[in-house]
């Protein structure tokens, strides 16, 4: 796993590289988990003053979760533990108390999305899509916090509206609508920027900057606070998501029937 996550520290910055470019920098269970001890890490040392997190080459930041994780899901309870896994794991991101960059390059979708979400600044290159694209794929939902984050990111209507249609959304509009801030021309330019740009927040006043992002966190985690087990365990334990599963590996169309 050491090679699929890649991290390194120069001058005070961090820099977290997924690194599966084979399969579009798709996250494995062992990836989620290095996410977060880094983040503890960090906390812990006090060494990192800006983390960027990024994809290897420019075709993805991450696909999401690596879909051969969920062949051995059979009941409520490993739905429930995997979104338990993944709101533990993205908090641990969210509550890292330096700024936290995203440099988006290609596909940003699922579990990728989801990181991206959670990082304090979004910078993509202009072949950067992002989304959620569950109900075209596989049948399954997000977490109550995840859902959050989004909406509070561009808001309960056009969050409705790019899950329900299963789209990504472009670069450009995603700088319209403030999911991210800038766009870059190319891969190369959007890392000589996060990099400019990790320099410039390390020289500023990490107390301010610590304050900032845990307040925001908190008025976050008021949005999410009501329970949405039922919802999770709808959804992965049905029929539908099991054929969502057989039917991407097998690379057609999902056939579903709603149980």
């Amino acid at each position: 796993m050491t090679d699929e996550l890649l991290y390194e520290v120069r001058d005070g910055i961090g820099r977290i590289t997924f690194n599966r470019p084979q399969a579009r920098n798709a996250l494995t269970f062992a990836m989620y988990e290095r996410l977060a001890a880094i983040c503890g890490e960090i906390d812990a040392q006090r060494q990192v003053r800006a983390l960027v997190l990024t994809g290897a080459g420019d075709k993805a930041f991450a696909a999401g979760t690596d879909i051969s994780q969920f062949r051995d899901f059979r009941t409520a309870e490993d739905s429930l533990a995997y979104e338990a896994k993944m709101d533990r794991v993205i908090d641990a991101l969210e509550r890292c108390g330096v700024p936290t960059i995203a440099a988006i390059a290609g596909a940003c979708t699922g579990g990728g999305a989801a990181i991206a979400a959670a990082c304090d600044l979004r910078i993509a290159a202009a072949n950067a899509r992002f989304g959620f694209p569950i109900a075209r794929t596989l049948g399954n939902c997000l977490s109550m916090s995840n859902y959050a984050r989004l909406a509070a990111l561009i808001g309960p209507a056009r969050t409705t509206e790019v899950i329900f249609t299963a789209r990504l959304v472009e670069a450009e509009e995603a700088r319209a609508i403030g999911l991210v801030g800038e766009v870059l021309p190319d891969h190369a330019a959007l890392m000589q920027r996060a990099d400019a740009l990790a320099a410039m927040l390390a020289s500023h006043a990490p107390l301010t900057l610590r304050a900032t992002k845990e307040a925001l966190r908190r008025i976050r985690a008021s949005m999410s606070a009501a329970e949405a087990d039922d919802l999770v365990a709808m959804c992965y334990t049905s029929a539908d998501f099991r054929e969502g599963m057989s039917a991407f590996l097998e690379k057609r169309s999902p056939r579903w029937t709603g149980r």
